[in-house]
């Protein structure tokens, strides 16, 4: 069965590369909008956008301290891209063998003349 594809799919939601950006930023750090704007050097309007629709896609999580709002990954939200990009690990494996085949032969050759 298809995915539905709304603004609040994981799969959606990181589809948007200044999502990703926001993501990243955020990996293993709690941060402030302010540092976020400070850090992508977007408009604070933009950033909140972008991670309000993270939040409603269950990718980023908030928490008020005084009068800011500090986010955070939620890491085991991800783990459905994960899952779905494994498929692919046996294709990668598959090319990098062909690769280090490749490289060997031509190491070899090189060693003969």
């Amino acid at each position: 069965m298809p995915r539905t594809a709304n603004t609040y799919d994981t799969f959606t939601a990181i589809a948007e590369p200044k999502r990703r950006e926001l993501i990243e930023k955020l990996a293993g750090e709690e941060l402030s909008v302010s540092r976020l704007v400070e850090l992508t050097r977007w408009n604070q309007p933009m950033v909140s956008k972008h991670l309000s629709v993270l939040k409603e896609a269950g990718l980023v999580s908030q928490r008020k301290e005084g009068k800011q709002r500090l986010y955070r990954v939620n890491a085991d939200e991800l783990k459905p891209i994960q899952i779905w990009v494994r498929q692919f690990e046996k294709h990668w494996n598959k090319q990098f063998d062909q690769l280090d085949e490749y490289l060997s032969e031509i190491q070899n050759k090189g060693k003969d003349t």
